[in-house]
Order: C-alpha cells, then sequence, then structure tokens
C-alpha cells in the first residue's frame, strides 16, 4: 500500500533539487566574475566620459580667454604642482567660469562616487599648465603628482585618470601586442 501512494505522488526527489541547486551555483559561480568586472569598467567608462565632457567645457574656456591650443599636447609629463590650487567641483570660481556657458552642472562624483581633482588657472590662462582634471581610480589614492603620459592596462581600476591641456595623460587601454 506504501508503494501505491508513493508512485500516485508527484514531485522532485532530493537528489534531483541538489543537482539543480548545484548547476545554478556551477552558472553563477561563472558569471558574477563577469558580471563584477563589467560593473567596475562601466565605472571607469562613465569617469572618461565626465572627464572628457569636463576637459572640453574647460578647453572651451580657454579657447575663449586666450584663443589657445592645447597648452601641453606636446608634453611628455604633467606636474600638477604647476597647475596651482587643487579645486574642489562646487568650488564658486570653477562654477561661475564655466556654468551655464559650457557646462550644465559640473560633475561632482567619479564613477566610484569619489571627488574629481580640478585644476583650472584662472589668474594666469597664458601659462603652459592651464587646466587638469584627475580621478584617483576605485581606491581613491592618488598616485602623486607628475605622471608620465602612459596608458594602463584597462582592468586596473585603481589607477588614476589624468586629462590636462586637452589631452589624456593617463589613460585605460590595451597594451598593442
Amino acid at each position: 500500500m506504501v508503494a501505491k501512494s508513493r508512485a500516485g505522488q508527484k514531485g522532485f526527489t532530493l537528489i534531483e533539487l541538489l543537482i539543480v541547486i548545484a548547476i545554478i551555483g556551477i552558472i553563477a559561480a561563472m558569471l558574477i566574475p563577469n558580471l563584477l568586472d563589467a560593473m567596475q569598467k562601466s565605472k571607469q567608462k562613465r569617469t572618461m566620459a565626465d572627464i572628457h565632457i569636463m576637459g572640453t567645457a574647460m578647453y572651451s574656456w580657454l579657447t575663449d580667454e586666450v584663443g589657445a591650443a592645447a597648452a601641453g599636447a606636446s608634453a611628455t609629463t604633467v606636474d600638477l604642482t604647476l597647475y596651482g590650487t587643487k579645486l574642489a567641483p562646487n568650488d564658486g570660481a570653477l562654477q561661475s567660469s564655466l556654468m551655464p556657458q559650457y557646462l550644465q552642472e559640473i560633475p561632482q562624483l567619479d564613477g566610484w562616487k569619489h571627488p574629481y581633482d580640478y585644476y583650472l588657472k584662472f589668474t594666469d590662462p597664458h601659462a603652459r599648465q592651464v587646466m587638469a582634471i584627475r580621478s584617483r581610480g576605485r581606491d581613491n589614492v592618488a598616485e602623486g603628482t607628475t605622471y608620465g603620459v602612459t596608458s594602463f592596462e584597462p582592468t586596473d581600476y585603481d589607477k588614476d585618470l589624468v586629462w590636462a591641456d586637452g589631452f589624456y595623460v593617463q589613460w585605460p587601454e590595451k597594451p598593442a601586442s
């Protein structure tokens, strides 16, 4: 009688459920690292886009002020200490110079929710080093103040992203093979 009642029941056995759970676990283990990397890459790309937009606005301001070309386009190193005082994204002088003529709003935080470092010499737009923007990357630790013009491995999200005087100084890019 017991055998007849089990034959009429519908459902999964414990072994079948464990196999399904194991398969789901294996699939999740394969997908989660890729998802996490994609999330970091999207933050890096958003930061690059913000820097590019802000850099274009700063460059437009400089062009209107002095009719200059990219001041440091042929430089091989950039020293941020030569760009004057670091400005906060909500600095009044920065906002009054760039908003609303060149930007609707100044990006406050990079893709990792850390503040950007802005440098803009309002007092001497004819100087060689006039404008720079830095994101300190995922770890929010500045690598220093001097940067050589170089690219780095795109998956190194802790590296600083630096733009100065019309060009990227340090940026993510796959090495040529």
